[in-house]
């Protein structure tokens, strides 16, 4: 059995506002060797996008590794969104219907791995994650005052 580690974050300017998501993917080694940066735009909340981040994080491990290797394999998603993990293992009620229908994709994402933990952690142990997301926002800051 593969462990992978993946680091998720996401974050809205304005909440609602344009979002992005930040995901790194560490090995067993605890090795970065995928990062991902990537804009939602749209009016997303906080934690709308950080939903978007972990849904985005399981499907890009199925593109990679394929449907096989994810029902071997043992993912850790680690976030600093304490609503998110509380969420996702079953200790807070979902009562938004935007977050209730990303919960139900995510859950259903999960299925296809032989296991999924949910991990919360600080910010300060997400500062990658966190990056990524900023570089998504700032990139396309830059590009709506070029145009």
């Amino acid at each position: 059995m593969k462990k992978i580690t993946i680091y998720t974050d996401g974050g809205a300017r304005g909440n609602p506002g344009p979002a992005a998501i930040g995901v790194a993917f560490l090995n067993e080694k605890n090795q970065v060797f995928k990062e991902y940066s990537h804009y939602l735009g749209g009016k997303f909340t906080n934690n709308e996008a950080e939903y978007h981040a972990v849904i985005f994080a399981l499907k890009k491990f199925k593109l990679l590794f394929g449907k096989k290797p994810a029902k071997v394999s043992e993912i850790e998603l680690k976030s600093d969104s304490e609503l998110l993990i509380k969420q996702l293992n079953g200790k807070y009620k979902i009562s938004d219907k935007k977050i209730q229908e990303l919960f139900l994709e995510l859950w259903n994402l999960k299925l296809d791995f032989q296991k999924v933990k949910f991990s919360y952690i600080s910010r300060n142990k997400n500062k990658l994650a966190d990056s990524l997301v900023n570089q998504a926002l700032d990139k396309q800051a830059k590009m709506q005052k070029l145009f």
